[in-house]
């Protein structure tokens, strides 16, 4: 493969795998999803998903728990790794790496895929996951800091667990935190500590369809606005920079 380098993007993905439920099984790819974003404009510059079929079909559920989970019989005519992989390389290889919770699951995973099939694996010129840096920035106001908790808290809707869907929700998720902090910094006396008297919405508990009252940190109507400004604070971040070094610009910003 053709070694390139792209320093200055950012490619958020996503891996689907088999949940192992016996020691000693393997987790085994079924989709991978990837969006590539500029980081001057959060513009997507180019999308890419597949189902992927594993070499043992009877390790794929033949239904699903989720709504639209990936069954056997999805993936029964997708394309082996090794068919995809020269495509996922030119995706991953060369550039900034960011996803939920990526260094500890989808990276791993996409090693040991490229092994199994006797290929050097993609390497990342910096890794940005999203999990470890918003549980340091963002604390526990939205709970586990899981991808669907952060989503619900932002009023994002339902995580669907198929790759794509959930690359974007990881970035929407992050313009929303950033937009938080980026308050929060900018009127620290005002806003800090004073998330829990904000209005009440009520939204739908998906695990037991029973109504409860969470508190948000603004009006729905209000967010297209802080997100559009967001935008303009992440386009200062250059490749490995984090949200702390977005935050500290935003008083420049501001006049």
């Amino acid at each position: 493969m053709e070694f390139q380098t792209f320093p200055n993007e950012i490619v958020f993905f996503d891996l689907e795998t088999t949940v192992p439920n016996k020691a000693g099984q393997h987790f085994h790819i079924l989709e991978f999803g990837a969006i590539i974003v500029c980081p001057r404009k959060l513009e997507e510059l180019e999308s890419f998903t597949t189902l992927i079929q594993p070499k043992d079909l009877s390790v794929v559920s033949i239904r699903s728990s989720r709504s639209d989970g990936i069954t056997r019989a999805k993936v029964t005519n997708a394309p082996s790794f090794e068919d995809v992989a020269e495509k996922i390389y030119g995706l991953l290889n060369g550039r900034i790496w960011a996803g939920h919770n990526i260094i500890r699951f989808d990276c791993v995973r996409i090693k040991e895929a490229f092994a199994a099939i006797g290929k050097a694996a993609p390497e990342p010129s910096g890794i940005i996951d999203s999990l470890g840096l918003l549980s340091d920035k963002f604390g526990k106001r939205a709970g586990n800091m899981k991808m669907a908790s952060l989503a619900a808290y932002f009023g994002l809707g339902v995580q669907k667990h198929r790759s794509l869907d959930d690359v974007r929700m990881n970035l929407e998720v992050l313009k929303h935190c950033a937009t938080v902090l980026f308050l929060e910094s900018t009127l620290p006396n005002q806003l800090e500590g004073k998330w829990q008297s904000s209005s009440k919405i009520m939204t739908r508990s998906r695990s037991n369809y029973q109504i409860a009252q969470r508190a948000m940190p603004y009006s729905k109507g209000s967010l297209g606005k802080m997100t559009q400004n967001v935008k303009i604070l992440l386009s200062k971040a250059q490749g490995n920079q984090t949200l702390q070094s977005l935050i500290n610009h935003s008083h420049s910003l501001l006049r």
